[in-house]
C-alpha cells in the first residue's frame, strides 16, 4: 500500500515536472513573438502617454493621472531592461530564455492593462475638462457678404502677433453677435488657440457674475471661495500655460480682465475679442483695433432677406413689394431676420404682402411677428442714456424726416430753446454741452453722422422707435408728418392739444385762420414752398411756443399775432425770398434769443428793438443802405453769435461791409463770428481794433477774405470740431502780415485762387501750429506745399487733412529736407487735377506719415508711381502702417503703386482703381495686405493684370467688386 502511494506521488511529480518543462519549452519557442508583442504594447503605451503630454496644457491633472504618468515611466524602464536582456540572449541557457519569455508575457499584460487604465482616465478627465471650443448655433454668413468680410478682417487681426485686443463696434441690430459667433466657430480660430472662452456680458453684469461665468466655462470647482481676488488667482493659474482667446459679447462697460481673471496683455499670445455698441467702451478697454460694423448695404440686405424668405420672393408681383420691405429694415440683420420670418408666411399672396408692407411702414408691431423683440432691443439703447437731457434731445430729432440732414448748429439751438440743455449760462456753453450730448447719441448710434459736414441724421428704424415712445408718453402729444406730400393742414383733432407739430417739407398752401394750441412748444413748417401767407390770428393762442421755423416758404409778411409769441426763443425766417413786411410789434418777444433772416427782403431795423438777442444771422441785403447803417448791428450789444452772409455778386456789397466791420468791432460779447471781409485791409481793421482779438480770447471765427465763396465748407467744417477757426483766402495776392497773424489761430485754412506765392511756406508755416485741415484750390502759381529748404524745425505737426485740387504747376507736396515730427498726424491726402505732379512722397516724407489712413489721387496725368522708388530706395516693409483706403482714379500714366510686393500694408482695407489702364501689377502677394476687404475696379482692367502666381490672384479675386 505504501509502495503504491509512493509510486502515485512520484507519478504526479513526474507529470508536474513534465508539464513545467513543456511550458518552459513553449516560452522558449515563443520568445521572439512575445518580444514583438511587448515592443508593440510598449509602443502603444508610449503613444498614449505622448498624446496625454501633447494635450497636457489644457488638462487639469488629477493625482491619479500624475500617479499613472509616474508608473508609466517605471514600466518603460522595466521594458527597456527586458529588451536589453533579449539582445544578450545568445549567451543564455534554455531555461533562462524561457524565464525571459515568461517575464515578457507578464509585462506585456501589465503594459496593456496600464495603457487601458490610462485611456480610461483620459476619457474621464476629458469629460470633466472644458472643451477647447464650444460651438454656437448661428447664422451662416454668405461668402463675400459685408458680414463675411468683417469676419475675414478680424481673422487677420487675430493672426497678427502685434495685436492683442480687438473690438467689434456698431449700433444695435448690426449682427455683431452673429459675427462673433462665426468667429467662435471658425476652424482657423480653433487652430490659433488652445481654448476659446465665450462670455456674454449682460447689461446687469457684475464682476462676480462675469467671474462665475468664466469659472463655469473652465469647469473649475470654486466652492468656498469668498473673494474675487481668490477666484482670479485660480483662473490665472488655470490659463497660465495656455494660449487662449477671451470673447466678450455685448460689453456695456469697461471690464477689468486683470481683476476678474488675473491676466494681462503679456500672456503667451493670448487675445481678447469684444463686441460693444459703445466705442467709448472699446477705448476704455484699450483695444488695439476697432472694427466698425455698419448696417448692410441694400444689396446685401436684399440677399439676406431673399435667402430667408425663399421662393415666394421671385414672384414678379411680389419682388417689387419685397424690395420696399427690405428698405424699411435699414440694413439691420436683426430686423431683416424677424421681418423675413413674418413675410415668409405670406407665401405668394400679393394682398398680404402689400398689407404687411403698410403695417411695417406704420411700425405696427402687433402684426409683425418678432417686432416687439426688435423694439425692445432698440429701446435698450434709449433707456441706457445717462439722463433725461439726452433722452429729450434724441426724441426731438424724430420731428425731422427719416434719413434727412439735420444741421447741427440749428438742432442744438432748438434743444436750448426747448430747455433740454442744462447748466449753460451762455450760447458757447450751450453749444459745448449740446455737442457733448450729440456725440453721446452718435456713439450709441441713435443719431448718425451725415456725409454732409456739420449735419446728422436719424435712421428710419430709430425714428420709428422714437415716435412710438413719444406717442405713448402721457406728457406729450405730437403731430409729426414731415415730407408726406400733404397739401392741406391736418384736421383739428390731430393738432389740438399738441406739444410739438412738424409739417416740414410738404405742399401745404394754406393755414387755418386760428388754432387752439395753448401747449404748443415747437412748430416746424419749413420748406412748404406753396405757403404764401399766414392768417393774422394764426399765432393768437401760442403763448408757450418756443421754436418757430418758417424758413424756405413763400410768405411775404408776418401777421400781427406774432406778438403773442411771448415765450418764443428761436425764430427762423431764412430763405423766404418774398418776406418783406412785419405788422406785429416785436417788442413783445422778450425771450427771443435766435433770429435768422438771411436771404429775405426784411429790414433788420424792423427787429431793432430786440436788443437782447444772443444769436443773429443776417445777409447784407437785410441792412439799410442809407443814413442808419452805422447803428444797425452794434445796437445788439448782447450778441454772442453773429453771422453775416454776403452776396459778392451784388454791386456795392463791399462798401456796406466796410461800414459793418466798424460796427462789429464794437460788439464785446461775441464768442462766434462768421463774416466775409472784402479785402485784407478790412480784416486788418478788425484784428487791430476789436477787443475780441486779444490773447486768450474765446472767439470762434469763420472768416472769408476776398470774394465770398461757400464752396468747400464740407472740407473745412467739422462736426467733431465745432469750435474750429476757419479762414478762407479767396482770389488774393501775395502775403499780408495780418494773414500770417490770423493763421496762427486758424484750425482750417482754405487758399483759393491765390496768386503771388509758390508754396504754403510763404505764409509763415512754422507758426501754423494749430492747423488741422488745409485746402488749396485753383492756385496756379504754387509749385510745392512745403519748402523744406526754408525751415529748420518740424512743421504742420497737427495737420490731419490735406486737400489739393486744380493746382496745375504743383510738382511736390514737400520739397527739400523733412524735419522729424512734420506731418506726424496727417491722416488724409487728396490730390485732384494736379497736372504736373509726378512725385507724391518725396525723400524722407513717407517716414513721417505714421498716421496716414486715406490717400486719394485723381486726374493727375503725370503720375507714374504712387511711391517713387527713386525717392524711397530704403523704404522699410512697415511703411504707411495705418493706411486703410487707397483710391486711384484717371491716372493714365500710372504703372505701379510700389516697385514690388515688399511692403506689408498691414491696415489696408479698401482699394478703388479706375481708368488706370497702364497699371498692370499690384504690390500684393499671398501674405501681405492681410486685412484687405475690397478691390473696386473695372472688369477689363482686372483681366489685364499680370500675376506672380495664381494663388495671389485667387486670394484677391474673392475681394473684387468689378464693373
Amino acid at each position: 500500500m505504501a509502495a503504491e502511494t509512493l509510486a502515485a506521488t512520484a507519478g504526479i511529480e513526474v507529470y508536474r515536472d513534465g508539464k513545467c518543462i513543456i511550458k518552459r519549452i513553449v516560452y522558449w519557442m515563443d520568445l521572439k513573438r512575445n518580444y514583438k508583442k511587448l515592443m508593440q504594447e510598449a509602443g502603444d503605451l508610449r503613444a498614449t502617454k505622448d498624446a496625454i503630454c501633447t494635450e497636457i496644457s489644457r488638462f487639469r491633472l488629477t493625482e491619479d493621472m500624475r500617479v499613472w504618468i509616474a508608473r508609466t515611466g517605471m514600466i518603460e524602464e522595466e521594458v527597456i531592461e527586458l529588451e536589453t536582456k533579449y539582445e544578450k540572449k545568445q549567451r543564455w541557457r534554455l531555461d533562462c530564455l524561457a524565464n525571459l519569455s515568461r517575464d515578457m508575457t507578464e509585462k506585456c499584460n501589465q503594459v496593456r492593462n496600464h495603457r487601458e487604465e490610462g485611456k480610461l482616465q483620459k476619457m474621464t478627465l476629458a469629460m470633466e475638462l472644458p472643451e477647447p471650443v464650444r460651438k454656437i448655433h448661428t447664422l451662416k454668413l454668405q461668402e463675400n457678404s459685408s458680414l463675411h468680410k468683417v469676419v475675414r478682417h478680424v481673422l487677420g487681426f487675430l493672426d497678427d502677433e502685434k495685436i492683442r485686443r480687438i473690438a467689434i463696434c456698431g449700433m444695435v441690430g448690426t449682427a455683431k453677435t452673429t459675427i462673433m459667433e462665426n468667429l467662435n466657430n471658425h476652424e482657423k480660430v480653433a487652430k490659433m488657440f488652445d481654448m476659446i472662452i465665450w462670455v456674454s456680458v449682460t447689461k446687469e453684469w457684475s464682476e462676480r457674475k462675469l467671474q462665475d461665468a468664466i469659472l463655469q466655462r473652465l469647469k473649475l470647482d470654486v466652492q468656498g471661495l469668498t473673494s474675487i481676488e481668490e477666484a482670479a488667482l485660480i483662473i490665472s493659474e488655470e490659463l497660465k500655460e495656455k494660449k487662449y482667446l477671451i470673447v466678450l459679447d455685448e460689453v456695456w462697460d469697461m471690464v477689468d480682465l486683470n481683476k476678474i481673471m488675473g491676466i494681462n496683455d503679456n500672456q503667451k499670445d493670448s487675445k481678447v475679442l469684444l463686441a460693444s455698441r459703445y466705442d467709448g467702451v472699446c477705448y476704455d478697454m484699450e483695444v488695439d483695433e476697432i472694427v466698425d460694423v455698419q448696417p448692410l448695404s441694400l444689396n446685401d440686405a436684399w440677399k439676406m432677406f431673399k435667402e430667408k424668405v425663399g421662393h415666394p420672393i421671385s414672384h414678379p408681383l411680389i419682388e417689387p413689394i419685397a424690395r420696399h420691405v427690405v428698405e424699411e429694415c435699414h440694413g439691420l440683420p436683426l430686423l431683416i431676420d424677424r421681418v423675413a420670418r413674418t413675410f415668409r408666411k405670406k407665401d405668394k399672396n400679393v394682398s398680404r404682402w402689400e398689407d404687411g408692407l403698410k403695417r411695417l411702414q406704420r411700425w405696427d408691431s402687433v402684426k409683425i411677428e418678432g417686432m416687439d423683440e426688435v423694439l425692445e432691443r432698440l429701446e435698450i439703447c434709449y433707456e441706457d442714456l445717462k439722463d433725461g437731457e439726452q433722452k429729450e434731445c434724441f426724441l426731438y430729432a424724430a420731428l425731422y424726416p427719416e434719413e434727412s440732414e439735420i444741421y447741427v448748429d440749428y438742432l442744438i439751438e432748438c434743444w436750448r430753446a426747448e430747455g433740454f440743455i442744462n447748466h449753460a449760462n451762455n450760447f458757447k456753453q450751450a453749444r459745448d454741452r449740446g455737442h457733448t450730448v450729440l456725440n453721446e447719441l452718435i456713439k450709441v448710434s441713435l443719431l448718425e453722422r451725415s456725409n454732409k459736414s456739420k449735419c446728422v441724421k436719424m435712421n428710419k428704424v430709430f425714428r420709428k422707435m422714437a415716435l412710438k415712445i413719444l406717442s405713448q408718453s402721457a406728457n406729450s402729444k405730437i403731430l409729426v408728418k414731415p415730407h408726406e406730400e400733404l397739401e392741406d393742414f391736418p384736421r383739428k383733432e390731430e393738432w389740438e392739444l399738441a406739444n410739438r407739430i412738424s409739417l416740414m417739407d410738404n405742399g401745404v398752401s394754406t393755414l387755418p385762420k386760428s388754432v387752439d394750441c395753448h401747449d404748443l412748444l415747437t412748430l416746424l413748417l419749413q420748406r412748404n414752398k406753396y405757403l404764401t401767407s399766414i392768417p393774422e390770428l394764426f399765432f393768437m393762442s401760442m403763448c408757450h411756443l418756443q421754436v418757430l421755423d418758417l424758413h424756405g416758404t413763400k410768405i411775404s409778411a408776418l401777421p400781427f399775432s406774432l406778438s403773442n409769441l411771448i415765450s418764443l426763443k428761436a425764430l427762423y425766417l431764412n430763405s423766404c425770398p418774398d418776406l418783406i413786411e412785419i405788422t406785429a410789434s416785436v417788442e413783445a418777444l422778450k425771450h427771443l434769443e435766435v433770429l435768422d433772416i438771411r436771404k429775405t427782403k426784411i429790414n433788420l431795423l424792423k427787429f431793432g428793438s430786440l436788443i437782447w438777442l444772443k444769436c443773429l444771422r443776417i445777409s447784407v441785403c437785410n441792412l439799410e443802405t442809407g443814413y442808419h447803417i452805422e447803428t444797425q448791428v452794434s445796437r445788439f450789444d448782447t450778441l454772442e453769435e453773429l453771422s453775416i452772409d454776403v452776396d459778392s455778386s451784388k454791386e456795392g456789397w463791399d462798401e456796406i461791409v466796410k461800414m459793418v466791420v466798424k460796427e462789429v468791432v464794437m460788439l464785446k460779447k461775441l464768442t462766434s463770428l462768421r463774416f466775409c471781409f472784402p479785402e485784407v485791409d478790412h480784416l486788418d481793421l478788425f484784428v487791430k481794433h476789436s477787443p475780441l482779438w486779444e490773447k486768450d480770447s474765446c472767439l470762434t471765427f469763420q472768416f472769408s477774405v476776398g470774394c465770398h465763396d461757400s464752396a468747400f465748407a464740407q472740407i473745412l467744417e467739422s462736426i467733431d470740431n465745432p469750435t474750429h477757426n476757419i479762414l478762407k483766402l479767396v482770389n488774393g495776392q501775395g502775403v499780408d502780415p495780418v494773414i500770417i497773424k490770423v493763421l496762427m489761430e486758424t484750425n482750417a485754412f482754405g487758399l483759393i485762387g491765390h496768386k503771388g506765392v509758390s508754396s504754403l511756406s510763404a505764409f509763415g508755416i512754422e507758426k501754423m501750429n494749430k492747423m488741422f485741415n488745409c485746402l488749396i484750390d485753383r492756385c496756379h502759381e504754387i509749385k510745392t506745399i512745403v519748402d523744406g529748404h526754408k525751415t529748420s524745425e518740424a512743421v504742420l505737426k497737427w495737420l490731419e487733412n490735406l486737400y489739393i485740387k486744380d493746382v496745375p504747376k504743383l510738382e511736390s507736396i514737400w520739397e527739400g529736407p523733412v524735419c522729424a515730427g512734420s506731418l506726424a498726424q496727417l491722416a488724409s491726402i487728396t490730390l485732384c487735377k494736379c497736372l504736373e505732379l509726378k512725385k507724391i512722397f518725396s525723400h524722407g516724407m513717407i517716414q513721417q506719415l505714421l498716421q496716414l489712413k486715406h490717400l486719394r489721387v485723381e486726374e493727375c496725368y503725370q503720375i507714374e508711381e504712387i511711391i517713387m522708388e527713386s525717392e524711397n530706395a530704403q523704404l522699410v516693409p512697415e511703411a504707411l502702417p495705418k493706411l486703410k483706403t487707397l483710391i486711384l482714379l484717371d491716372l493714365p500714366r500710372l504703372t505701379r503703386i510700389w516697385a514690388n510686393d515688399s511692403l506689408e500694408w498691414p491696415s489696408l482695407q479698401g482699394i478703388e482703381i479706375s481708368m488706370c489702364d497702364m497699371l498692370k501689377i499690384l504690390p500684393f502677394n499671398q501674405v501681405n495686405a492681410t486685412n484687405l476687404q475690397s478691390i473696386k475696379g473695372q472688369q477689363s482692367w482686372w483681366g489685364d493684370l499680370v500675376w506672380e502666381d495664381d494663388a495671389t490672384k485667387q486670394r484677391l479675386q474673392s475681394l473684387c467688386i468689378l464693373d
